[in-house]
């Protein structure tokens, strides 16, 4: 063999080495977005966002976001139905679909169990949609629910409390319901409940595609004795916001009537919110000031 062919030969295999390497990096190139498709699930988890505008996915049915907004839509149900005795609780989430709309919103679809508040029995199934704008505070909620409760039942319960209301010549007291012990006198039971349904208003109103809340106690209540037709009451009630901890005490005025929608007005401050202001005065989310002073006929 010539010097001139051996010299040459160098020259072969470093062109295979360099081809070699050049296909693996190729299909290394090639794999690349295979492994990035596995990963992404992992990536998206629990997060807000689907994976591209317009497209739904589901969401795991013990997911956070799932469960946050089947609530949204119960408290939407609960003030709705204004009724203290047909208070329902979320039972089991079977089905979350998320969706965004581009330049709208995130879109929820859900179907859930729901429980009766006092007994924790199964009450029927709820098909629902709650959307939460990008330009408006509160979220918008289309729900429909199926119900085993026996609904005169209900209106007999409602009545009773409302006649029981409207009798009374001294208006009814109350604080901390329940007690630090958990337990609600039967005579407060009533009012507890109309406390929670008139609370779900404001409870749907300021929840977020993050924010939660649920009602954790009444530090006061009062009634006020009227001669029209309504039951008339003021709270001051503490919401547990999910998941920052935070204790958001609320005054709550609500005027009853059954068989017609609740009317609710309220402020609500921080825990924060209360040390800053010393006694709370002057500072308001929700609806105006000075609701506690107003009568009736101001609604």
């Amino acid at each position: 063999m010539s010097k001139r062919m051996r010299s040459r030969l160098p020259t072969r295999s470093t062109s295979s080495a360099r081809h070699r390497c050049s296909m693996q990096g190729r299909s290394a190139a090639r794999l690349g977005p295979l492994l990035l498709l596995l990963l992404l699930p992992v990536a998206w988890g629990e997060g807000p966002s689907p994976p591209r505008a317009g497209a739904g996915r589901e969401l795991q049915v013990s997911s956070r976001l799932a469960g946050q907004a089947a609530r949204v839509a119960l408290h939407y149900l609960n003030y709705r139905l204004g009724s203290p005795s047909a208070l329902r609780l979320l039972g089991q989430v079977r089905k979350a679909t998320l969706k965004t709309i581009p330049g709208i919103g995130h879109k929820y679809y859900l179907q859930f169990t729901t429980e009766d508040y006092k007994i924790s029995q199964n009450v029927g199934t709820c098909l629902a949609t709650v959307l939460y704008l990008k330009r408006k505070p509160r979220p918008a909620v289309n729900i429909n629910c199926t119900s085993t409760k026996d609904q005169k039942q209900i209106q007999e319960d409602d009545l009773s409390f409302y006649k029981k209301m409207k009798q009374q010549t001294k208006p009814i007291i109350g604080n901390d319901i329940p007690d630090s012990y958990g337990n609600i006198e039967p005579a407060f039971e009533p009012v507890w409940a109309l406390a929670i349904a008139g609370s779900s208003y404001v409870m749907w109103e300021k929840s977020t595609e993050n924010l939660g809340y649920f009602m954790a106690q009444v530090k006061h209540v009062k009634q006020w004795i009227t001669k029209d037709d309504a039951v008339d009451f003021d709270y001051s009630v503490v919401l547990h916001e999910i998941p920052t901890q935070e204790m958001i005490s609320c005054h709550i005025r609500i005027i009853w009537t059954p068989g017609h929608p609740l009317r609710v007005k309220y402020f609500c401050l921080s825990e924060n919110q209360w040390l800053e202001s010393g006694e709370g005065s002057g500072t308001e989310t929700g609806s105006t000031s000075g609701i506690f002073n107003e009568r009736e006929a101001n609604f």
